[in-house]
């Protein structure tokens, strides 16, 4: 049997369905705002995309073609001119994801397919070069984690943070030791430190650059992507 055929089979009542209150009884739905569409356009319609799959419906008591039926009764009740229209999204056998989410990307819904397209170039980006993670506190080199100490991370972050400013060796120190517990180091263990940065870092390790009798600096890398993440802590403090 067709989707089509499936959806336009009449449904008989059951014992699962129950009466609505009536339209006085209802609460007075949310005027929908259009201030901020162009003078030139108005609205013409919804869709409601609904994520449930079969079993999940069957054990509500109900079906796909049930609910599908009800609706259009509904909305046949409250506004007789309506025209409608009803699909079912398919997916794969054992497909992931939220039920709604693979509902509105099978049926090609603007605002999914973006986040879509921005999650698929997120993950190219992680997967070559340098990703600094800020919101994880992480480092990726190549797709792969790299096992960075917490100083290290720390003192690329505040470089990265503070990119194109050549940071002395004094600053970092000052910045990055700031804990009591923190054996303060000398100008010259910082060298220390970015020597075994540099060294994890690979092939990507002129990311760091050196400059001379002063300290060092971070500039805009096509090889490094930054990820900052909502709620990202003061860059100074962790």
């Amino acid at each position: 049997m067709s989707n089509s055929a499936l959806l336009e089979r009449p449904a008989t009542r059951t014992s699962h369905l129950r009466a609505v209150a009536p339209i006085a009884e209802q609460p007075a739905p949310a005027p929908v705002a259009t201030a901020d569409l162009p003078a030139t356009r108005s609205p013409r319609g919804f869709a409601l995309y609904v994520g449930l799959d079969e079993i999940k419906a069957a054990e509500a008591g109900v079906s796909l073609p049930l609910l599908v039926d009800a609706l259009r009764r509904t909305l046949a009740e409250l506004a007789p001119g309506a025209e409608t229209h009803a699909t079912v999204a398919l997916a794969p056998h054992g497909s992931g994801g939220r039920d709604l989410d693979v509902v509105r990307l099978a049926l090609q819904e603007p605002g999914a397919i973006a986040r879509t397209k921005a999650a698929e170039e997120e993950e190219q980006d992680e997967n070559y070069g340098v990703t600094v993670d800020i919101s994880r506190k992480r480092v990726l080199i190549d797709g792969d984690s790299a096992a960075f100490t917490y100083k290290e991370f720390e003192l690329l972050q505040y470089l990265v943070l503070r990119e194109g400013r050549t940071i002395e060796r004094t600053e970092l120190v000052g910045a990055l030791w700031q804990s009591p517990d923190d054996e303060t180091p000398g100008e010259r263990t910082i060298d220390v430190h970015v020597r075994r940065l540099r060294a994890k870092l690979g092939r990507y390790e002129d990311i760091v650059r050196t400059v001379r009798g002063v300290g060092y600096r971070f500039d805009r890398h096509a090889d490094v992507v930054i990820r900052y993440g909502h709620g990202t802590p003061s860059p100074d403090r962790f």
